[in-house]
């Protein structure tokens, strides 16, 4: 028997040898977009409504040059009164919404990869979710300042909803 067997303390758990990390991102993404299905064929029921948070500068996004200036890393949208023709295409693995941004109308396309947060603040729901490393095409050196609020943007507070992180759930070294 081990000196550390058996004296009552906490002891590291065993490193799975399954993706259950990986599961439950997936699990987590699958309900933004059935969230997002829903919204776009059906509308937002009630007072629902989403904020979305993606990577502006991850490969395969497209938004206006104009929005790329001003959120060159990062950008909150908010769908809830005036947006249109929100698509989820499983095949291209994107979402596509149009909203309009200082008055004019843009359609902006967003791979599911680049997403990083989903909440519908209403039930005080939000979801995290990780880019994994090497998917980036380049990494920013220095942290974006936090970017003006704009029409149709907005960035989730954490007070407006409960926040499931998958790090909470990760094994910690003791």
């Amino acid at each position: 028997m081990n000196d550390d067997q058996g004296d009552g303390m906490d002891h590291e758990l065993p490193e799975s040898l399954l993706p259950y990390d990986e599961w439950v991102e997936d699990a987590y993404r699958e309900v933004m977009l059935r969230a997002l299905d829903y919204a776009g064929a059906e509308g937002l029921p009630g007072e629902h409504h989403f904020y979305l948070t993606f990577l502006t500068d991850y490969p395969g996004v497209i938004i206006p040059d104009r929005l790329r200036a001003q959120y060159p890393h990062d950008m909150t949208i908010v769908l809830q009164h005036q947006f249109w023709d929100l698509k989820v295409d499983r095949d291209a693995m994107t979402v596509s919404v149009g909203l309009s941004f200082g008055g004019i109308g843009s359609v902006l396309v967003i791979p599911f990869a680049a997403i990083t947060a989903f909440a519908d603040p209403h039930i005080r729901m939000a979801l995290r979710f990780t880019v994994a490393p090497g998917e980036m095409a380049a990494e920013t050196e220095e942290p974006e300042a936090e970017p003006e609020e704009a029409e149709a943007t907005h960035r989730a507070a954490s007070e407006d909803g409960q926040v499931v992180s998958l790090d909470a759930f990760r094994k910690r070294p003791h």
